[in-house]
């Protein structure tokens, strides 16, 4: 596992996107091998979006070849429903870039079968060849996807009655009124998620910082579902300052000196091979 610590919520999601767009490049898609990404929602990841639509428009990426699969959905909200997901990737995400609809994949919490609807997903997936790298982010109780504390770390996509903690939480979104937060939601499973080739994990923010300690620093515990990403052999945390409050003084060093020495050894190997690139700030993203 790797921990990439940065300044700020703003160099998290620069951070993310480049890793995306040189994973994407380094795969080089085409129609016949298509790049497969395990997409989220919710305030964290929005600034990644929102950097990836600027690299898309400046010409530097496409997602022409690339299939995309969300973590999950509300049971019940219209499409069109602000705070449904369809929604949001629509209108943060998808209309800005060049990926064909068909290929942009949200669990349908509208259909006549549930339960079915979330096997076919699974299946959808296994089609696709898998999911290349699956980026996530946390709740303040280690939840990823809606696998909140106490779910399966083996897991897969499925019907989720949601936690009454979930609930309260969410009731912000819903104009303060908890009647009007969906009792249930489809989501991938802790399962799901692991069998991905690459997991990035994105923290931000104090209220974050317990989670982080407990995904860390302590052992694996389906109480706090992110932890079962220790045993995952690709997985990366990138967090800001914020989210380290509760790490020890040692694990941060160990973690900011780990990272210091890939931009090193990475920016003299890139430069000794393209000295026209211009910008090394990035260049550590060679090392895995």
């Amino acid at each position: 596992m790797r921990l990439v610590i940065l300044d700020s919520s703003k160099e998290v999601s620069e951070w993310a996107a480049k890793y995306v767009m040189k994973s994407i490049h380094d795969f080089k898609p085409t129609k016949d091998r298509y790049f497969v990404l395990g997409l989220p929602t919710g305030s964290t990841p929005y600034g990644m979006y929102q950097k990836l639509i600027e690299f898309h428009k400046a010409g530097k990426l496409s997602f022409k070849y690339v299939k995309t699969f969300n973590m999950d959905e509300y049971v019940g909200l219209p499409r069109d429903h602000p705070e449904s997901y369809h929604f949001y990737m629509w209108n943060n995400f998808f209309k800005h870039i060049d990926i064909d609809p068909k290929n942009a994949h949200l669990l349908d919490g509208n259909a006549p079968n549930l339960v079915k609807e979330c096997e076919n997903y699974e299946e959808e997936i296994s089609q696709a060849g898998g999911i290349h790298l699956f980026i996530g982010g946390i709740g303040p109780d280690g939840h990823i996807a809606f696998n909140e504390p106490g779910s399966s770390l083996v897991s897969r996509t499925r019907v989720k009655n949601l936690a009454q903690d979930t609930l309260e939480a969410n009731a912000r979104f819903f104009g303060n009124d908890i009647s009007k937060v969906p009792k249930q939601a489809l989501t991938v499973g802790v399962g799901t998620v692991m069998d991905a080739k690459q997991v990035m994990i994105l923290i931000t923010g104090t209220n974050k910082a317990f989670a982080l300690y407990k995904a860390v620093e302590e052992g694996i515990n389906h109480m706090w579902t992110v932890s079962a990403f220790q045993q995952h052999p690709q997985t990366i945390m990138v967090c800001d300052e914020n989210a380290t409050l509760e790490l020890r003084v040692k694990t941060v060093k160990y973690f900011k000196y780990d990272l210091k020495k890939k931009m090193i050894v990475n920016c003299y190997y890139t430069s000794s091979l393209n000295m026209v690139s211009g910008d090394l700030r990035f260049t550590y993203l060679k090392a895995t």
